[in-house]
C-alpha cells in the first residue's frame, strides 16, 4: 500500500524588513563579453612609456613577457596592441617599476638592485625573479618592506 505524499505548506506573508536576510543574486545569461570589464587597447606606445623608465635590454622585456626578441621587435614595427596575459604582465611590472623609481634614487639605481642576489625570507630574489608572477609580487612585497623600514 503506498503512502500519499504530504503536502508542503508555505508562508505566504512579507519577510519582515528588518531581519537580516541575505538574497541570492541572479544568474546573467547573455553574451559574456559584454558583462567582462574590457581592457582597454594596449599599444606599444603604451609599453614604451613604462620602457622608457628603466634600462632594461630587449632581451630582458622579452623575458618579462615571455616573447621572443623578434616578436617584440614585430610589435614595435607594425604598431600592435598586447592582449590578454602580456598586459596583466605589463601591468604588474608596471606597478612594481612605479614603486622602485620612488624607493630608489634613480632608475640605475633601482636596476642595480634588482640585478643583485638578494636572500629574502628563505628565497632567492634577482632579476630572473620578475619572470614570474610571484617572482614580480615578492619582488613588490620586499620594496614595501624597504619603504617602511622593516627589511629583511
Amino acid at each position: 500500500m503506498a503512502k500519499a505524499a504530504k503536502s508542503k505548506k508555505y508562508s505566504t506573508r512579507e519577510p519582515d524588513p528588518n531581519s537580516m536576510q541575505l538574497n541570492e543574486s541572479a544568474a546573467v545569461y547573455g553574451n559574456p563579453a559584454k558583462r567582462m570589464p574590457v581592457v582597454a587597447d594596449f599599444t606599444y606606445k603604451k609599453f614604451e612609456k613604462i620602457e622608457a623608465k628603466v634600462p632594461f635590454t630587449q632581451k630582458e622585456w622579452a623575458g618579462i613577457l615571455h616573447l621572443s626578441e623578434r616578436t617584440l621587435q614585430r610589435y614595435a614595427k607594425e604598431a600592435k596592441s598586447f592582449e590578454g596575459l602580456h598586459v596583466d604582465r605589463l601591468l604588474h611590472i608596471e606597478q612594481l617599476i612605479d614603486m622602485g623609481l620612488e624607493t630608489f634614487t634613480t632608475p640605475a639605481a633601482f636596476y642595480e638592485w634588482l640585478k643583485k642576489e638578494k636572500k629574502v625570507l628563505g628565497q632567492v630574489l634577482n632579476f630572473e625573479s620578475l619572470y614570474t608572477t610571484q617572482g614580480i609580487q615578492d619582488t613588490i612585497d620586499q620594496i614595501g618592506r624597504i619603504q617602511y623600514g622593516v627589511y629583511s
